[in-house]
């Protein structure tokens, strides 16, 4: 009787320390999984900051090559040589 019972104890023993195994594995996967999406957002934000630092320049030098044309046809609509239907008077 003693022999079933030891043997019921080590089954059960063996069950819980592998079940305790199995939950560690898991929690070292999902903790690999959030430090790997973690580093994903990461360079994604580094990425989109990179884009937004472009688009920003291009925009600065768009806005700059237009002031640049509107103060050309200023000077052409102010200087009395220009009739507005683009044809020279």
């Amino acid at each position: 009787m003693i022999e079933i019972l030891a043997a019921v104890a080590g089954a059960t023993i063996s069950v819980a320390a592998m079940g305790a195994m199995g939950f560690t594995k898991r929690n070292d996967e999902a903790r690999i999984a959030a430090v790997r999406l973690t580093s994903a957002v990461e360079h994604i934000a580094m990425q989109l900051e990179a884009m937004h630092i472009d688009i920003k320049e291009d925009r600065r030098e768009t806005y700059t090559r237009l002031n640049i044309v509107e103060q050309r046809v200023s000077k052409l609509e102010a200087s009395g040589t220009w009739d507005g239907r683009n044809r020279r008077v």
